[in-house]
């Protein structure tokens, strides 16, 4: 017998941007909906740094071609986004063989204009690419790709999830956005909106069981949180680990002369003429995986008058440490941050494991990854599970696949999962 939603109480356990997605969607199709958040505030990874510097776990945008973005822009969640200036996109940078160019390698390009639906699931991506475009461009592409998979080695990735989020990195007119505050700015719209649905909201509440009585529950916390919680072993999927790295430095104006001797001890930093060229907007490294991005450069507000915030995330291999993470970030800096090392105001460094999203290996794609169903009532969200999209439309995908399921939804518009 289908279950009477409106009637129905949901307790949802997590409260990010996949609990919130959630708790939203169960609340305006009339369920009472409680969620349970072990911080004391809302957001997960995507919350943003209180203070001067606002930062995020790391780099984050918003991708205008996902679901999420109609979703939230249906309900006046996305705010105001920062526009990039078209001074700052003329400074993307790109290293490859060891210096900063402007334009990808002509191969390279071979492999933008091709579609996931001609990349295979069976084949890892280095080969495919190869057989079409030679080695090096298919190196320089798993490269570039990591800006949106974070991980060590994009090429030995199944081709059709590393060539889907290539297309989606390089797409013109970018789909990369930026909401202007920083995410907490979205979290804190979702998180009013869903209080004025009746969502109750218990912070620094962490669940550690789950009552044999309970009523559908939506575990929308990370993959191994989840794993512990439901005392589930096969809740694992690879994902990446990586060096992060946030740097606050003051404003270097344009066409500041500066003494040779400074910029051959920050890296020997471009000079036309004796000037200094300027920050780039970012430099995406060609040579191995890694991307390191000022964001102020399309929003002001990170930082205080007259710095930059910078942030990076540098994939790393199992064998790798965190400061061999933190050596590639500074030679991204050395290239593209003139003197960079002589304008720090505020440095911050972590490890984050298994923290950015699902990666999926040759011969499986989302289908395979933990189901959001796992029954008995309990269903899972987050960015490591069975839904489609790209970094955090999985989280959003799931979300609303898992509300679908808990309330016995049998359509639900904007959404078709059987054909994403």
């Amino acid at each position: 017998m289908p279950r009477t939603h409106a009637t129905h109480h949901i307790t949802i356990v997590g409260g990010g941007f996949a609990g919130l997605t959630a708790a939203i969607t169960a609340a305006e199709a009339g369920a009472k909906v409680t969620v349970y958040e072990a911080h004391h505030t809302l957001g997960g990874r995507a919350r943003t740094a209180e203070g001067p510097y606002k930062t995020n776990e790391g780099p984050h945008a918003l991708y205008k071609g996902g679901p999420h973005w109609t979703w939230l822009k249906q309900r006046g969640l996305l705010g105001e986004l920062a526009p990039l200036p078209p001074l700052e996109a003329a400074r993307l940078r790109l290293r490859h063989k060891g210096t900063l160019r402007r334009t990808p390698p002509f191969a390279m390009l071979k492999l933008l204009r091709r579609t996931p639906e001609q990349a295979p699931i069976e084949t890892d991506f280095k080969t495919w690419a190869t057989a079409i475009a030679g080695e090096e461009a298919a190196n320089t592409a798993a490269n570039y790709s990591a800006v949106a998979i974070f991980h060590h080695n994009p090429g030995a990735l199944s081709a059709a999830f590393v060539q889907e989020r290539l297309r989606r990195a390089t797409k013109l007119p970018p789909e990369a956005h930026y909401p202007r505050g920083g995410w907490a700015s979205v979290i804190d719209r979702m998180a009013a909106r869903a209080w004025n649905l009746g969502v109750r909201v218990e912070t620094l509440a962490r669940v550690d069981t789950i009552p044999d009585d309970h009523g559908p529950v939506i575990i929308a916390t990370s993959l191994d949180a989840a794993r512990t919680l439901l005392k589930d072993d096969s809740l694992t999927w690879p994902s990446g680990r990586t060096a992060l790295l946030d740097l606050a430095v003051r404003t270097l104006p344009r066409a500041r002369l500066l003494p040779h001797s400074r910029l051959r001890s920050s890296g020997g930093t471009p000079m036309i003429g004796g000037t200094s060229t300027g920050d780039a907007f970012a430099v995406s490294d060609l040579d191995a995986p890694g991307w390191i991005e000022r964001f102020t450069a399309q929003d002001r507000t990170l930082a205080p008058t007259n710095e930059q915030l910078i942030q990076g995330q540098i994939p790393i291999a199992p064998h790798e440490s965190h400061a061999d993470g933190i050596a590639r970030a500074e030679e991204l800096l050395d290239l593209g941050f003139p003197a960079w090392r002589d304008r720090i105001t505020y440095r911050n460094e972590a490890l984050a494991n298994g923290r950015t999203g699902a990666v999926d290996h040759p011969g499986t794609s989302w289908r395979d990854r933990p189901r959001v169903d796992r029954g008995d009532d309990v269903y899972l969200a987050g960015d490591q599970v069975a839904a489609p999209g790209v970094l955090s439309e999985v989280s959003f995908n799931s979300a609303l696949e898992a509300v679908t399921l808990a309330l016995g939804i049998r359509s639900r518009a904007g959404l078709d999962l059987k054909h994403a």
